[in-house]
C-alpha cells in the first residue's frame, strides 16, 4: 500500500475536518421539520400564545419550521387538516366530533385543549329587549351558518327552555354580524364572547347596553377550542407534534405572564388591530376560557375524560350520531402532551 506523505496526510485531515464542520453546520437546517398550522380566525388577542411561541423561537428550538395562517371560522381549520393541506390546526372540538362522525375516514384527534371553557355566546343588546335567554323569543338572532357558537344553539335552547320556533334566525356573514347588531337589524347574535363583545364596543355600542350570555354559564357544558393534528402527519412525525405542543405551552405561559407584551406579536401581523382592544380581548379569553379553575388545578392542555364523556352525551341531545357515539379517547389523544410539570401554571 502506498504511504501518504505528510503534505497529503494533512490535506486529508483538513478535508475531513471541513466536511465534519459543514455537516454540523448544515444539520440544524436539515433537522427543521416543516409544520403548516391553521388558526380558526384572524390574528387577534387570543391567538397570541401561538405567535409568541413563533416570535420567541420556541418552535425553532424544537427543530420546527412553523407557519401560521388565519382562517374564516370553526369549520375551515378542520377541513384543512382533514384534507392534509395543513398538518395541525386550532378549532372547536365539538365541531370536530361531529366532523369525525360524518367523515369516519378522517379520524382527526385533538391533542391539546386550549379553551377549557368554550367562548360560545349569545350577545344581545338590552335596548333591544335582550337581557336573559328567554328574551330571545320573538327576536331576531343573527348567526353565521358555520359559526361554532351557532352550532350549540339547539343545546342552548333546550337547556334554557327557549321555544326555538319563536326565534327568527337570520343567516349572516361573519363580517356583518356585529355591524347588524350595532345598527339594530338583529336583536342578538351568536359568536365567541371575546370577539363579538369587544367588536361591538369598538363600534361604539355602550358596554352597559351589551348583554353577554356565555353559553357555558347557561347549561352548555362543553369543552372549547383545541389543537388537532392530521393522523398521517402524527403517525409519521410524532416527535414533531410533541415538540409543537412543548413550544406552544411555553408561548402560553409567556402570554399569561405578560398579556400586553404578548399582544405585540398579534399587532405586527394585523394592520387594523388596536393594541388596547386586543389586550382586552386577550384578557377575556384568558379569564373565561384558558385559565379556568380546572386549569389552575390540573395545568394546561389536558381534559377530564369524565367531563368529556358528559359533553359527548350533551352533543347527542341535539345531534344524531350516524355511527356509535365516540369515547373520549377516540377524539382526544393525551399521549403527545408535555409532562405535567411543564403544563402547570407558574
Amino acid at each position: 500500500m502506498m504511504m501518504l506523505d505528510k503534505v497529503s496526510f494533512r490535506g486529508v485531515v483538513a478535508a475531513i475536518a471541513l466536511a465534519l464542520l459543514s455537516a454540523a453546520t448544515a444539520s440544524p437546517s436539515r433537522a427543521q421539520t416543516a409544520i403548516k398550522f391553521t388558526l380558526d380566525w384572524k390574528f387577534e388577542g387570543p391567538a397570541a400564545p401561538f405567535l409568541v411561541a413563533l416570535d420567541k423561537g420556541f418552535f425553532k428550538a424544537e427543530g420546527l419550521d412553523v407557519t401560521i395562517d388565519t382562517a374564516g371560522g370553526s369549520l375551515e381549520p378542520i377541513n384543512r387538516v382533514a384534507a392534509g393541506t395543513y398538518d395541525m390546526g386550532f378549532g372547536d372540538i365539538n365541531s370536530l366530533i361531529k366532523f369525525r362522525d360524518a367523515n369516519p375516514g378522517a379520524p382527526i384527534r385533538a391533542v391539546y385543549m386550549v379553551y377549557n371553557k368554550p367562548a360560545f355566546s349569545i350577545v344581545g343588546r338590552k335596548s333591544r329587549g335582550v337581557a336573559r335567554p328567554k328574551d330571545l323569543e320573538g327576536k331576531k338572532l343573527g348567526a353565521p351558518p358555520p359559526d361554532g357558537a351557532f352550532a350549540q344553539w339547539p343545546i342552548f335552547t333546550q337547556a334554557n327552555g327557549i321555544d326555538a320556533a319563536k326565534v327568527s334566525i337570520v343567516s349572516v356573514g361573519f363580517p356583518v354580524r356585529e355591524p347588524m347588531l350595532a345598527s339594530g337589524e338583529v336583536d342578538a347574535i351568536t359568536g365567541f364572547s371575546f370577539s363579538s363583545y369587544i367588536n361591538l364596543k369598538d363600534r361604539g355600542v355602550p358596554a352597559d347596553d351589551i348583554t353577554l350570555l356565555l353559553m357555558a354559564d347557561y347549561g352548555v357544558n362543553l369543552y372549547g377550542n383545541a389543537i388537532f393534528v392530521n393522523p398521517k402527519f402524527a403517525a409519521e412525525k410524532p416527535e414533531a407534534v410533541r415538540g409543537f405542543l412543548r413550544a406552544f405551552t411555553k408561548g402560553l405561559h409567556e402570554t399569561v405572564k405578560s398579556p400586553a407584551a404578548a399582544v405585540d406579536s398579534v399587532i405586527k401581523r394585523n394592520d387594523v388591530a388596536k393594541k388596547d382592544v386586543e389586550i382586552e380581548r386577550l384578557h377575556m379569553a384568558l379569564r373565561d376560557n384558558m385559565v379556568t379553575p380546572e386549569v389552575k388545578a390540573n395545568g394546561f392542555g389536558g381534559i377530564d375524560m369524565g367531563r368529556m364523556e358528559k359533553a359527548i352525551e350533551q352533543i347527542a341531545l341535539t345531534y344524531t350520531f350516524k355511527n356509535p357515539k365516540p369515547k373520549p379517547q377516540d377524539v382526544f389523544d393525551a399521549s403527545y402532551l408535555p409532562d405535567a410539570g411543564a403544563r402547570k401554571l407558574n
